[in-house]
């Protein structure tokens, strides 16, 4: 094998694994970046990927790459970013190994992420989630059971990945009733839960009848619902309900869409963005400032403060005709 080949495996097994004991969605996230950059190589090159170097992955075959996910397999700016951070981590690694690639290296490391366009953030409102709620069939197993995690989704803003691996031994619904999740960035996090949620979960834990380790919400196979499946039963509802709420039918919900209107409700409620981001385990407050600019209410009151008090409504008159003519031109 060549010397990429040996590095990569080395990147993955002692680097990821052994030292930075990295989580199994990064290493997944990686995995899949240098399964389709070495695809994408031995087109171009037409050497299998176990005979690729590290002088065939040059700066400009990463740059063609990246336009490739772009324009080609219509990957968003944000996911080329991933992509790129992906191939940048193995070139440092093969940095300290390859000191006699430095200059190729080097050229790759030099590549910059593409700015991206940062949309408002999409929520749901009130009316909304009540319309998700009710299209849930109570009077069916698995509508009772989705209309249990959606509830603890809004309440909570458990992440995706948060939800699935949620076992029936993290709910605590005596006094000072929380759940507890595992987190992204290997954080543990604790969320307090209202009493309409608690009384809900009970109902489900008494229905569902799992041991402690068992997965709180499972399919009737007795397995933890898959995020395709989570999602799929959320395009189901979400359809459902824009039949008696027509601005869903405007909007794409999906789990993160309910992390969002969780974080949303917060502050509406007046709670201090330091405190959402505990609530939702960001790593930098910084990242909480989103919701306020998809805030609009919150603008309002703020422009309603600043509003002079004598201030006299009217239209800006000229105050000459000539001045007149050439604001008008």
């Amino acid at each position: 094998m060549s010397a990429l080949a040996v590095t990569l495996q080395a990147f993955f097994t002692d680097r990821m694994v052994r030292q930075r004991d990295a989580s199994p969605h990064t290493i997944a996230s990686y995995r899949d970046t240098w399964r389709l950059l070495l695809t994408f190589a031995q087109q171009h090159t037409g050497k299998p990927p176990s005979q690729l170097d590290i002088t065939d992955l040059d700066a400009e075959l990463i740059a063609a790459f990246l336009d490739h996910l772009e324009h080609e397999r219509g990957n968003a700016p944000t996911t080329r970013n991933v992509r790129l951070a992906a191939i940048r981590s193995l070139f440092r690694f093969a940095a300290l190994r390859h000191p006699e690639h430095a200059a190729t290296i080097e050229r790759v490391l030099a590549i910059p992420p593409k700015r991206v366009d940062r949309a408002l953030i999409a929520y749901l409102t009130e009316p909304e989630i009540q319309a998700l709620l009710a299209a849930c069939d109570r009077t069916t197993w698995t509508g009772r059971r989705d209309h249990t995690w959606l509830l603890l989704a809004v309440q909570t803003g458990l992440r995706v990945s948060e939800l699935t691996g949620l076992r029936c031994a993290d709910l605590h619904l005596d006094i000072g009733a929380h759940v507890t999740c595992h987190g992204k960035g290997r954080k543990h996090r604790i969320t307090p839960l209202t009493r309409h949620t608690v009384a809900a979960l009970k109902t489900w834990l008494a229905e569902r009848a799992g041991q402690p380790h068992d997965p709180l919400f499972c399919s009737r196979r007795g397995t933890a619902l898959s995020r395709d499946a989570l999602e799929r039963r959320l395009t189901l509802y979400s359809t459902r309900a824009a039949a008696t709420c027509p601005s869903l039918a405007e909007k794409r919900v999906t789990a993160h869409v309910l992390r969002h209107t969780a974080a949303m409700r917060l502050l509406a409620a007046g709670i201090d963005t330091a405190v959402i981001a505990l609530w939702l385990g960001h790593e930098h407050v910084d990242t909480t400032q989103i919701y306020l600019h998809a805030d609009l209410a919150l603008k309002e009151r703020a422009l309603a403060r600043t509003t002079p008090p004598n201030g006299r409504p009217g239209r800006y008159r000229a105050p000459d005709t000539l001045v007149a003519f050439l604001d008008n031109l």
